[in-house]
C-alpha cells in the first residue's frame, strides 16, 4: 500500500468438506503470525479431539439461539442439521487490533458475511476477501471422505450431495483454488493474501 500501513484482512474461507480447507488454513495460520482464527459456535458435537474454545464455541440450542435473539452474529446458518455463527465482536475487534482474521465458514455464512461487509462500509467492507477451495472433482472428494474413515457411508453421499451444491456457488467468491496438489493450492492461497494485503481497499 502507498502509505505503508499493512491492510488487515477479513479473510472468508469456504469448501466442501474434505476438500482440504482445515489443512491449509491450518497451515496459513502457522506461517502468518498476525492471523487469528475466528472461532466459530456451533450446537454439533466435538469431534474426535476437538477442543471447546480452541475448535469450535459448543452451545447448547437454547444458548446458541439466545445469541441469534440478541443479534450478537455476524453470520449464522444450519449445515447438516445443525447450527453454526460467528460472533461480530470478535471479528470487529481482531481487525481494529490490526490483524488478519479468518473465517472458515460454509457458502450459506459466506454469504451472509458478505453481504454484512457490503452494507457496512466501514472495517468489514474495506477487510473483506473471499477465497472459495474446490476438490478436482466429485470423485476425488468421495475418495478423500472414504479415506479419512469418519464418516458412514449415508453421510458421504450427503455430504457429496452437499459440495455439489456448495461447488455451484464458487463463482460468488473473489477468489478459487482447485486443491489438487497441496503445495501447489497452499501457494496460490499465500500469493493472494500477499497481493489483498498490498491492495489499497476501496
Amino acid at each position: 500500500m502507498s502509505d505503508g500501513v499493512r491492510r488487515a484482512l477479513l479473510l472468508v474461507v469456504s469448501a466442501p468438506s474434505g476438500a482440504g480447507k482445515s489443512t491449509l488454513c491450518d497451515r496459513l495460520l502457522a506461517d502468518h503470525f498476525f492471523m487469528t482464527r475466528s472461532i466459530s459456535c456451533t450446537t454439533r458435537a466435538p469431534r474426535g479431539a476437538e477442543v471447546d474454545g480452541r475448535d469450535y464455541h459448543f452451545l447448547s440450542e437454547p444458548e446458541f439461539n439466545r445469541r441469534v435473539a440478541e443479534g450478537l452474529f455476524l453470520e449464522h446458518a444450519v449445515v447438516h442439521g445443525n447450527q453454526y455463527g460467528t460472533l461480530r465482536a470478535t471479528v470487529e475487534e481482531g481487525l481494529k487490533a490490526g490483524n488478519d482474521v479468518l473465517m472458515v465458514i460454509d457458502v450459506q455464512g459466506a454469504a451472509s458475511v458478505r453481504a454484512a461487509a457490503r452494507a457496512s462500509g466501514g472495517i468489514l467492507g474495506q477487510s473483506y476477501v473471499d477465497i472459495f477451495i474446490s476438490p478436482p472433482s466429485l470423485e476425488s472428494l468421495r475418495d478423500r471422505l472414504q479415506a479419512r474413515g469418519e464418516d458412514a457411508p449415508e453421510v458421504i453421499e450427503q455430504r457429496l450431495a452437499n459440495a455439489q451444491g456448495e461447488m455451484a456457488r464458487a463463482r460468488e467468491y473473489q477468489h478459487r483454488i482447485i486443491n489438487d496438489q497441496l503445495d501447489q493450492a497452499y501457494a496460490e492461497l499465500h500469493a493472494i493474501i500477499q497481493a489483498e494485503h498490498d491492495r489499497t481497499p476501496c
